[in-house]
């Protein structure tokens, strides 16, 4: 269950050296430079042509999980125990194969040493063991903020010039790629004198091409649309295996629930949010909104060689009325974006409309709910984190951990879109105490929000014997079982703060209670676990602190990156895209 390639941070970038020169005794005096033409080679225009014509790695991520950089071709790794050469990116799809034969096993993927990667700037590196590739790779940032511009790209070739102190120019060389750009970047020192020959050719993301012809122009076209597109850097790597057909099947099966949308640049997702839409294949599209009323438009889609594209027409909700790009397609998601700051995320709500008022009192009442997030405008209530919700007949629902009980009252009713609302009301608990519209449901998974807020709570099914053939939950719950932790290594959003955990150790209960000791081994605290699998098939556990605790900073929902009898490695992703790291390392 190991995956040791997978889930990096932030991007590294090494520089390279290259020579170039200008050969002087070819060397002819032109015109001086017009100043407003010349960029210094460490401005803000420059580095937005090094990030533009950076080197992608995230089309690997399926195997090293590391979008600023990537495996140099051919490698070998074995995918599930499966030994594969990979020599092309058509070879990758075979990984993703061999992954998804069975739904729910762990993949496990090796790569076979040594490899040679390539970094954002083209500097190509050998690395000899796993190790080695993890130190690099965690420096990457996953999620499209890493330096790497793919939303538009350079069209070649492109001729630039360099220039002395009088701006008298001194030589020239013409581009043919990116590494061609990033190469003759590297050769410059920092107050060096350059210009670009104009006009330039820019391609964008769905496939337009925009013509600049000067250094204003340039930077502006890069600046406006870096983040007009979802540069996939993630390790979603099924996320594009999709056709028109595929995709219009698709948009029939479901209603779809609005989850972001953003135009022009002007997040509108708080105006839109939990409005569903319903396709039709008439080409009709039905969009209710939270208090019923329903909106009727149009829509289509047509292919192209960049893309599936879904034309939207509204005579009310002009918001929609763009063509988009069908940027992600996956499992129960769909994101759409268009030029200009254009985007809007849904997902399918088949589950939702299915369940009415007594499924999902049934699904309540067969089992305690264990809270896994709750967030109240915007809040995380990690103090609540581990809490077992218990719904009883007659109304009653009682919440506690091991050491305290709240009761309170519950129902479930449908609002005015026919949506299953869970209204609790515990007077001790306001964190709580809300009409929760139910927004997903899965197995052992339920989500909730309040409507038009950032409220939302996230409960986990807590059933006796829900895991006993899970071989990795009863592994590590084994080695939970009444065993002392160190904590080797803590960091909130890549701030390390280990040192103030060098005195304490914690003791894991079976019981799914925690001991905090001190180096007498007196217990100063105490807190709780719990291990589960999320939606998506991958472990987590959480960890639980009383708010005001020494300890609460340690309290999340972690996803577990690695796990051995001796080590266990988690991460925790923050709203703002950083993460919280927690490394625990047993004591014998």
């Amino acid at each position: 269950m190991k995956n040791y390639f997978k889930n990096f941070l932030q991007a590294f970038i090494l520089i390279m050296a290259l020579s170039f020169t200008a050969c002087q005794d070819e060397f002819e005096e032109l015109p001086q430079a017009d100043e407003a033409q010349t960029i210094v080679a460490n401005s803000s225009t420059a580095k937005l042509i090094e990030k533009t014509a950076s080197r992608d790695g995230s089309f690997d991520n399926i195997v090293d999980g590391a979008s600023c950089l990537a495996i140099e071709f051919p490698y070998s790794v074995r995918a599930n125990g499966v030994e594969i050469t990979v020599e092309t990116e058509e070879g990758l799809d075979l990984i993703e194969e061999i992954f998804e034969e069975l739904e729910s096993d762990d993949d496990i993927l090796e790569i076979i040493f040594p490899i040679v990667i390539t970094l954002a700037d083209f500097t190509e590196i050998e690395i000899k063991d796993a190790e080695a590739l993890k130190d690099l790779a965690k420096e990457c940032i996953e999620g499209g903020d890493d330096d790497d511009i793919e939303c538009i790209d350079f069209v070649y070739p492109i001729t630039l010039y360099t220039f002395d102190i009088n701006e008298v120019e001194t030589g020239s060389v013409t581009v043919e790629s990116d590494k061609d750009l990033r190469l003759f970047f590297a050769n410059l020192d920092e107050n060096d004198l350059i210009s670009i020959d104009f006009p330039v050719t820019l391609e964008l993301y769905d496939g337009s091409k925009m013509e600049v012809n000067s250094n204003a122009e340039l930077a502006n076209a890069i600046e406006t649309t870096k983040e007009a597109c979802d540069e996939d850097d993630d390790d979603d790597y099924n996320d594009d295996d999709f056709t028109q057909e595929r995709l219009e099947d698709l948009l029939v099966e479901c209603p779809w629930l609005i989850k972001e949308v953003i135009r022009d640049e002007v997040n509108q997702s708080d105006q839109y949010f939990e409005y569903v839409m319903n396709f039709k294949e008439d080409g009709s599209v039905t969009v209710k909104d939270r208090i019923g009323n329903d909106l009727v438009g149009e829509w289509s889609t047509r292919a192209t060689d960049h893309g599936v594209l879904i034309n939207l027409e509204f005579d009310v909700l002009v918001d929609f009325n763009l063509e988009w790009l069908v940027y992600e397609l996956e499992e129960g998601k769909i994101k759409l974006f268009a030029e200009g700051g254009n985007k809007i995320i849904m997902i399918s709500a088949c589950d939702l409309f299915e369940a009415d008022p007594d499924t999902l009192r049934s699904i309540l009442s067969e089992c305690n709910w264990i809270i896994k997030r709750v967030k109240n405008n915007g809040d995380h209530l990690n103090r609540l984190l581990g809490y077992s919700f218990e719904f009883n007949e007659g109304g009653v629902v009682l919440l506690s951990n091991e050491e305290n009980v709240i009761e309170g009252t519950w129902a479930v009713e449908l609002n005015n879109a026919g949506r299953a609302v869970l209204a609790i009301t515990m007077g001790d608990e306001p964190g709580v105490s809300f009409e929760w519209l139910l927004s997903d449901l899965k197995d052992r998974y339920l989500k909730f929000n309040v409507e038009g807020t950032f409220y939302e709570l996230v409960l986990v099914r807590n059933c006796e014997g829900d895991y006993d053939d899970d071989q990795d939950i009863s592994f590590i719950r084994d080695i939970f079982g009444d065993t002392e932790w160190a904590i080797s290594y803590f960091a909130e959003n890549e701030d390390e703060t280990t040192s103030a955990y060098d005195d304490v150790t914690l003791f894991m209960n079976s019981n799914g209670t925690i001991e905090v000791r001190d180096m007498n081994a007196a217990v100063i605290s105490s807190g709780r676990w719990f291990l589960f699998r999320n939606a998506n098939n991958k472990l987590e556990l959480i960890i639980a602190f009383e708010e005001g605790s020494n300890f609460y900073p340690l309290a999340n929902d972690y996803t577990i990156l690695e796990v051995d009898q001796m080590v266990i490695e988690l991460k925790h992703e923050n709203d703002g895209g950083g993460y919280d790291y927690l490394t625990l390392e047993q004591i014998m």
